[in-house]
């Protein structure tokens, strides 16, 4: 048994929402846009709060808010004519995304608390940036020549890593070490 997951606070969605890249949001096909939201009363930001909340007790997601609007873009110096010089972009619902945003937060402390993930793992995470891991190498490996030991490092870049991963491993994982919601 997990114990059950934090509920969302009024102060936080509220905090999502003046997040600078909501506030600049295009809209899904909803048209619900990110000023819009960002000036509701008191009432409103409760209203999204309870609906949240709701979303996480019952561990059911809106479809409605999986529903994405697809546009195609040209990528910068690409003939229009090509079908490859486009890039495709899904525009979601802003509610789903503010949800994303807290729902990730919550499981980032999640991991943080129960370091799921190892100090030396930077890829995707906050403040974990590329240089701070090349020169805790260019350290490491100072150190080692310093005191006239060998030093061998392995180096991958798997392009594509989540289309190549053992999905059903990688939910049991998910399963074992997070909360059951």
């Amino acid at each position: 048994m997990a114990l059950p997951m934090k509920k969302i606070r009024i102060n936080e969605v509220k905090h999502v929402i003046h997040i600078k890249s909501i506030k600049k949001s295009f809209p899904g096909y909803d048209l619900i846009t990110g000023k819009i939201l960002k000036e509701p009363s008191q009432k409103g930001l409760r209203a999204k709060t309870q609906i949240y909340n709701a979303i996480l007790q019952t561990e059911y997601f809106p479809r409605q808010w999986k529903v994405g609007q697809i546009i195609m873009i040209v990528k910068p110096e690409k003939h229009p004519n090509d079908i490859t010089s486009y890039r495709p972009i899904s525009l979601l619902p802003i509610l789903s995304k503010i949800l994303e945003i807290i729902l990730l937060q919550l499981l980032t402390s999640v991991i943080d608390e129960s370091k799921l993930i190892t100090s030396h793992q930077f890829g995707f995470r906050k403040e974990h940036r590329t240089v701070e891991q090349a020169h805790r190498i260019v350290y490491k490996i100072n150190n080692d020549l310093e005191s006239k030991r060998y030093c061998s490092a392995a180096f991958t870049d798997t392009s594509q890593a989540f289309d190549k991963i053992w999905h059903t491993g990688l939910l049991y994982k998910l399963k074992r070490a997070f909360p059951h919601h």
